[in-house]
């Protein structure tokens, strides 16, 4: 069985993601969770919950973890962030911290 991401690491990639100051705008989860076919349970929530609920329902459906994966390589195209890319290093900065406890980065390439 592919593994899945703890319900904390579940929270950290959320938290990392939708950081308020350096994370995704509730526009621009919005759609990714679209663009993926990701439900998105929770839309009216703070921009992490929203995220993690998101996260937590679709693995809990997949039991895997590739969609979330695809849900961070999305979130963090360099291309992304043409118009600002003083946006793009501390928001993978925050995931890599987070995925370092799965043993997982997002290179500077955004893969």
């Amino acid at each position: 069985m592919e593994s899945q991401f703890s319900q904390s690491e579940l929270e950290a990639i959320a938290r990392a993601l939708a950081d308020t100051s350096e994370g995704l705008t509730g526009t621009e989860i919005g759609h990714i969770l679209a663009s993926l076919k990701m439900a998105d349970p929770t839309p009216t929530m703070t921009k992490w919950k929203r995220l993690h609920n998101a996260l937590v329902e679709r693995q809990n459906y997949s039991q895997n973890r590739r969609a979330i994966l695809e849900f961070i390589r999305q979130a963090l195209r360099p291309e992304r962030y043409a118009r600002f890319p003083e946006r793009f290093e501390p928001m993978r900065a925050n995931v890599n911290y987070a995925l370092a406890f799965s043993g997982l980065a997002v290179e500077a390439m955004g893969n």
